[in-house]
């Protein structure tokens, strides 16, 4: 497990909407020590693919093939672990994150898709915690739907299942980024800060939160100081064969 530390400069605390900021899920054990490189590529399958669309619809099929052929045993994108973050203007609350998420392309259909699914699905759990002197500690955990990653980083949604301050159903998004040459990792969560529809609010005259889409996240913003992930990236996976492809 790696640890690092950070500063922390002195900050108003801000309470998100929804009781936004007593997020976050129960403490489990960190993932596996990460890697310093952990990459994976199928531009050689998706390039078999393109190939064979080039070349007409039997190319299509054949290319689909290959690509198929190409990933298996191929390495999925996934990020794992938990870490305790330093959230500026909370400087002094234990927040605490574990992910464990993994891609499984093309395997969560959905009406008006004609693919069976997206090259994001991904499956796995997020759990959360905030706790704060004299105030209850808040927790969640949810369900991963989606997942990118872009070298070290990797952004995910997920789903609420059990909270004792989120509706449950609600979609969140996180981003992961696995620190490089010395420094942390860093993580950032899309409540408090981001997610507000501009002059919006509700029948009570409270900021109006908007919907967070698969696989939205902001940027990581607030450094790891404790625990850590690790973020393995893999290629977008080539697109199914015509088989899969549905009709009308």
């Amino acid at each position: 497990m790696r640890t690092s530390s950070v500063r922390g400069a002195r900050g108003v605390r801000v309470i998100g909407a929804a009781g936004a900021v007593a997020v976050l899920a129960g403490v489990v054990a960190a993932g596996p020590a990460p890697a310093d490189e952990a990459a994976h590529s199928s531009s050689a399958a998706t390039a078999s693919y393109a190939a064979g669309k080039r070349a007409g619809t039997d190319g299509v099929k054949a290319g689909a093939e290959k690509a198929s052929a190409g990933n298996v045993g191929a390495e999925k994108a996934r990020v794992q672990g938990s870490g305790r973050i330093h959230y500026a203007y909370s400087p002094d609350d234990t927040i605490k994150f574990t992910v464990d998420a993994e891609s499984v392309p093309f395997t969560r259909p959905m009406p008006g898709l004609p693919l069976p699914g997206l090259p994001t699905d991904a499956r796995g759990t997020v759990k959360f915690s905030h706790a704060s002197k004299g105030v209850k500690t808040g927790w969640s955990r949810a369900r991963v739907d989606c997942m990118v990653t872009g070298g070290g980083t990797a952004t995910l949604t997920a789903t609420v299942t059990k909270s004792n301050v989120e509706k449950v159903g609600k979609r969140f998004g996180l981003s992961v980024q696995q620190g490089r040459g010395g420094e942390p990792d860093r993580l950032g969560f899309g409540w408090a800060i981001v997610n507000f529809e501009p002059r919006e609010t509700d029948e009570k005259g409270k900021a109006v939160e908007s919907k967070v889409g698969t696989c939205m996240a902001p940027a990581p913003f607030a450094p790891v100081v404790e625990g850590g992930f690790t973020v393995v990236h893999a290629d977008l996976a080539p697109l199914p064969g015509p088989g899969a492809v549905r009709r009308g």
